[in-house]
């Protein structure tokens, strides 16, 4: 007799086939007048249980096809209702194959980064200390971030709030523990005064705790629903902030490069900066994780541009950056108007809702989609002159709708 338990611990293929072979039964038995009312209830929790564990497991095509199965097939059931109401969710209350790998990935190499960070903070000379935090390391870091994932089931927000967090936290504790100066001490001989560099426990001790405060405050945060366009927004206005405060603060400095740590503050801070302007805007307009991908396609794009007029021009070492640091701007500021239309209603598609075109217009805003192979006939001529259609594929470039 098939348990639930030997249900869910069957193959994938395995359970397919037996839902099948249920749903086939159900279909052509007629039941008795007496259990009419029961049979499709009964057969409409099975397959919502199936539909259920392949959400949870990120097969959301597999479940969403049962999903409608059930609501068309069994409507009035308590199944059915539920059903609806899963296909109506947000995909930000979803779990996805997305937010189940990117956890445990980033769990398995923050483990690895840990199992070297600490034995440097400790000041550890010889190789068997390492190799013993990487065999401590890379486990806790898998299995905590699976049994994590397990346990709330986290969606791909706030799977990357809180892997962003654990990055961002890292970053933070390094730069500030050079600006500070911290570990660092001054030395005087009958020669001068200088500094130490001598400070890499220090600096390794900042990572690991602002990695950890970093994960924690993620974590606090994937709490509440976290869509994956805001996290997204956040990443990306925290990278390019960090990047743009850098440039521009060596623009101000001028030829002489100007004091380094001057240039690191501006990073830190124009990072963090990037990252609640991202959390604001992307919390505000909605923006969708595509978007902020094109976004990030043209900060990159435009700067790859200015890049390219500096190796042709050979300008000033001021210029050097100021040319990069203007075109990946204008390149954000084009790929943001271009794309004001990109999310449009949840689940439209770009180029007149259909998603098929690389550039679509209407409504009065301009879309970038990603163009796909359509089935199509394609006409030919004959050597006695009649016309024939073989079957082809053909791409959308471009789709208005006025």
């Amino acid at each position: 007799m098939l348990t639930l338990i030997d249900w869910i611990r069957a193959p994938r293929a395995l359970r397919v086939l037996l839902m099948l072979m249920v749903a086939s039964v159900t279909v052509l038995t007629v039941p008795a007048p007496s259990s009419a009312q029961v049979a499709p209830a009964d057969a409409a929790a099975v397959l919502l249980r199936t539909a259920v564990e392949f959400e949870g497991q990120g097969e959301w095509d597999l479940a969403r096809a049962l999903y409608l199965h059930i609501s068309e097939r069994y409507p009035g059931t308590v199944a059915a209702d539920e059903a609806l109401e899963r296909l109506t969710r947000p995909r930000a209350e979803r779990a996805d194959r997305v937010s189940r790998l990117e956890l445990p990935l980033f769990g398995t190499l923050y483990g690895l980064w840990l199992g070297v960070a600490v034995p440097t903070a400790l000041g550890a000379n010889d190789s068997e200390a390492y190799g013993a935090g990487l065999l401590a390391g890379v486990p806790l870091g898998l299995f905590s971030a699976l049994a994590a994932q397990r346990s709330q089931q986290y969606t791909e927000g706030q799977a990357r709030a809180i892997s962003w967090g654990g990055i961002w936290g890292s970053w933070q504790g390094l730069g500030w523990t050079e600006v500070l100066g911290i570990g660092q001490y001054e030395i005087c001989s009958q020669y001068g005064c200088y500094e130490t560099d001598d400070n890499t426990e220090e600096v390794f001790t900042a990572m690991i705790v602002g990695g950890l405060a970093g994960i924690a405050t993620g974590a606090v945060i994937a709490r509440n629903p976290v869509r994956s366009g805001v996290s997204s927004a956040a990443q990306g206005g925290s990278t390019w902030g960090s990047i743009y405060g850098a440039m521009l603060a060596a623009v101000l400095n001028g030829d002489d490069g100007g004091d380094g740590d001057g240039v690191l503050v501006a990073s830190l801070l124009g990072g963090n900066a990037g990252l609640f302007a991202g959390e604001l805007l992307g919390s505000s307009y909605d923006v969708s994780r595509s978007r902020v991908r094109l976004m990030n396609l043209g900060a990159l794009g435009g700067g790859l541009v200015g890049l390219g007029i500096d190796l042709l021009t050979d300008p000033g070492d001021n210029a050097l950056i100021a040319i990069p640091l203007i075109s990946s701007v204008t390149g954000l500021a084009i790929a943001t108007v271009a794309t004001r239309g990109h999310d449009g209603v949840r689940g439209s598609a770009p180029g007149g809702g259909d998603g098929l075109s690389l550039l679509g217009y209407s409504d009065g805003g301009w879309r970038l989609g990603t163009p796909m192979p359509i089935p199509t006939a394609i006409p030919i001529d004959l050597e006695d002159g009649r016309p024939d259609w073989v079957p082809g594929l053909r791409f959308e470039l471009f789709r208005a709708r006025f």
